[in-house]
């Protein structure tokens, strides 16, 4: 006979799974606490090898930690440290040439003993590479034939059979994360490097794409001067389909913008679009952002002001081009 829903036996089995995930949160935050203690001169020397390695930094694991492995080395290569993952299995096998004298080399495992590992050793011993490595174990084999040794013992895993490797891992990974974060600090790594080497991503859109990469220009510019009747102004947006036209001098001096906005509230005042002219309806001044400037900040200025097109202009206050909210989206800045 199937259980109601709403039955004893459900909630209790539900409130005992909240307790479980509950549970398992405190040993992972028990675990992190540990770690703090030991960002200390072993962490310190630690990244002074890797700040003088001249080549990169090749982290290897097996299994869970060779999956944390693959993602410090490919956080530290991020931030401004080179580095790649090498599988210790398959570096017995000769990816071990991976490795050149110039590099570091990171080794994570738990128990410091483990086989793949260790293999490696003597090769890496005998290249003179630094070795770096992260266990809980401090009186292990790895620990022990290491340059530098980081203790990442955790009290107990959060696994309730004590067997999955979990705040053993989480450990081994934050460590990770800290030390490729005090390198980014001390390479003085900015918002623009990380954006050089995240340029397909959304973060590297917004940290390099300039209103000069997206902007509407030259002829693809909808454009008018003061004097112009509307009904020729409407063409203009019409041909050029960005849903406004700038209004400049002759010489190409910002005086204002006409927008889709700007058509119905004329239109609501009655205004003649065949006899009046595109000065007694355009918003001036308006708002307008200078070249050079970066596609995200033209993003900002759009949602704060409630606006969908921007003029860009020189130090001059000369027209360059002109951007609207879509340029945003197709640009995927948005």
């Amino acid at each position: 006979m199937a259980v109601p829903s709403d039955s004893p036996t459900r909630a209790t089995a539900s409130e005992r799974l909240v307790e479980l995930g509950r549970k398992f949160i405190d040993t992972e935050v028990e675990a992190l606490s540990g770690l703090k203690a030991r960002i200390d001169e072993r962490f310190v020397a630690a990244c002074n090898a890797i700040l003088a390695c001249s080549g990169r930094t090749v982290v290897t694991g097996m299994g869970k930690s060779g999956h944390v492995a693959g993602k410090i080395a490919a956080t530290l290569a991020s931030t401004g440290t080179p580095a790649f993952f090498m599988h210790p299995g398959e570096a017995g096998h000769g990816d071990l040439g991976m490795i050149t004298p110039a590099d570091v080399v990171m080794a994570l495992s738990n128990s410091g003993e483990t086989e793949e590992v260790l293999t490696l050793l003597p090769v890496i011993k005998r290249m003179g590479v630094p070795l770096i490595a992260l266990t809980g174990r401090p009186e292990s084999t790895l620990a022990r034939q290491s340059t530098v040794h980081i203790d990442i013992s955790v009290p107990r895993e959060a696994c309730p059979l004590g067997l999955a490797p979990t705040a053993s891992t989480t450990a081994m990974l934050a460590m990770g994360d800290a030390l490729a974060v005090a390198l980014l600090e001390a390479r003085g790594f900015s918002r623009d490097d990380f954006a050089l080497s995240h340029p397909g991503g959304t973060l590297g859109r917004r940290l390099l794409l300039r209103v000069d990469d997206i902007m509407h220009s030259g002829d693809g510019m909808p454009r008018v001067t003061k004097e112009t009747v509307l009904s020729a102004a409407l063409l203009e947006m019409t041909r050029k389909g960005l849903g406004t036209t700038v209004i400049t001098t002759e010489g190409g001096a910002l005086l204002g913008i006409f927008t889709d906005g700007d058509l119905r509230r004329a239109l609501d005042a009655g205004v003649d679009v065949r006899s009046a002219i595109v000065e007694t309806v355009m918003t001036s001044p308006c708002r307008s952002i200078a070249a050079g400037a970066l596609a995200a900040e033209a993003l900002q200025m759009m949602e704060t002001h409630k606006i969908n097109a921007l003029p860009v202009v020189d130090a001059a206050n000369r027209v360059l081009g002109v951007l609207n909210m879509h340029d945003l989206l197709r640009a995927r800045v948005v």
